[in-house]
């Protein structure tokens, strides 16, 4: 019997409920990434459009900035109070900095106050960010059912590509309809509108959660400096699972963030084949990651990590070279399915992975800590690096550079963790599975 047919109706709608924040903060990251050349012009003009581009991809990049922190602070509130009143709690924060970014003026209308308010945006979305992911991957692997860890977990990632998918395909709709001078002027705000729309019914959904039964057995809730002095007295722990999460953070924003971008400014392909490219990778991904989350749960986390790790340091560069050598939609599509597999292959093991080799009384921080510094420092400004590293070295293939570095980190980092902990892991199984 599969995972799936073994997942009842009530714990599909869990699944449903839980990561319903997930899709609010995916759905306004992509949009920001997507409409990153409009945003730029609304409240960073410059007389050199990269310069203004970098402004905005950089002021992206600060939300992620917040991530560790609020993985702290607020990753000890969810391990203090519960996971349902936590996550309540960021979707609520993550809802503030959205409607924020959809409703500034422009800096022709009110000035530098513009950019300030539109940073302040991004931060506090960065802020709550920092304790969703962790939130919600805790959450999903405390309510798996015996066995199916893997394919639950995977869950936390693949309802981001929902959001991925309805992002890109309303965007395809705004740009049917609307010319590009209207969607860049005003156009491209109806999309935050609409999410703004969206974020009553999320709180509706969310506030329906109940908590998991795992968590409500346990008798010791630590504190803000228990839990301080946990991650102080595990931070290599804390480090090597920051070096495993950085192949996921950098493909991920790689290949649906700032392909748009990516598609339109350095390919100088339409709008609509960028649009549609990034369609196919929401697909893509949603079909592959709950697949390798189940395999994982098979086989072992292990194997996978290796395995595509070892591929994308193999195949990162040598993809994107062949694309810009003859740049075209169908190349594009090819190279971008194949980092798409690669991406899902691995983050459908790696998301419980880390789940599992967190000490179980600061789970959520923990998971929360290493997933938001690995955002931070690889992943948040992976646009913001491309952008650069083309600009600086001529190269429009050198982003596979950038992502063969964050392959070799997590190589290394799996095979430190699973060399470190598999005493622990014969001790009490449930740490590392794989």
């Amino acid at each position: 019997m599969t995972a799936i047919s073994k997942a009842s109706p009530s714990r599909a709608g869990m699944v449903l409920r839980v990561t319903s924040g997930n899709f609010m903060e995916m759905f306004d990251f992509f949009l920001f990434g997507f409409y990153a050349t409009a945003i730029s012009q609304t409240f960073f003009p410059s007389d050199n459009e990269v310069t203004s581009l970098m402004m905005t991809l950089m002021t992206f990049g600060a939300g992620f900035l917040m991530r560790p922190l609020g993985a702290v602070i607020l990753g000890a509130y969810v391990d203090r109070v519960g996971r349902r009143r936590g996550l309540i709690v960021t979707l609520g924060l993550m809802a503030l900095g959205t409607i924020l970014i959809a409703c500034v003026p422009g800096y022709a209308t009110i000035g530098l106050l513009a950019p300030a308010l539109v940073l302040i945006g991004r931060l506090l979305q960065g802020f709550s960010a920092g304790a969703e992911l962790g939130g919600v991957s805790v959450y999903l692997s405390e309510m798996a059912t015996p066995g199916n860890k893997g394919f639950y977990v995977s869950w936390q990632s693949a309802s981001q590509q929902v959001a991925i998918i309805a992002a890109a395909g309303l965007g395809y709709g705004l740009n049917q309809y609307f010319s590009p001078a209207q969607m860049s002027e005003w156009g491209w705000r109806i999309p935050f509108f609409i999410g703004c729309m969206i974020v009553p019914i999320l709180f509706v959904i969310r506030r329906t959660l109940q908590e998991t039964e795992e968590f409500q057995r346990r008798k010791h809730r630590p504190d803000l400096r228990t839990i301080l002095r946990s991650m102080l007295n595990n931070w290599g722990l804390v480090l090597a699972g920051t070096m495993l999460v950085a192949l996921t953070t950098v493909s991920f924003y790689l290949i649906t963030i700032y392909t748009p971008t990516f598609g339109k400014a350095v390919l100088k392909l339409s709008t609509t084949d960028s649009l549609i490219v990034t369609l196919c990778v929401g697909l893509s991904n949603f079909f592959w990651l709950p697949v390798m989350g189940s395999l994982s749960d098979r086989i072992g986390r292990r194997p996978l990590l290796l395995c595509f790790a070892l591929l994308a340091a193999l195949t990162a560069y040598p993809a994107l070279h062949w694309l810009v050598q003859a740049p075209s939609f169908g190349r594009m599509l090819t190279v971008e399915l194949w980092l798409s597999f690669v991406y899902a292959s691995f983050n459908g093991a790696m998301v419980v992975a880390l789940t599992e080799v967190m000490p179980v009384e600061v789970r959520t921080t923990g998971f929360s800590l290493a997933y938001s510094l690995a955002t931070a420092i690889f992943g948040g400004f992976t646009p913001a690096i491309a952008t650069t590293l083309i600009d600086k070295s001529g190269d429009k293939a050198s982003p596979g550079w950038w992502l063969t570095f964050a392959a070799v980190c997590s190589l290394m980092a799996t095979l430190y963790l699973y060399r470190q902990y598999s005493s622990r892991q014969a001790a009490a199984p449930s740490t590392v599975a794989g």
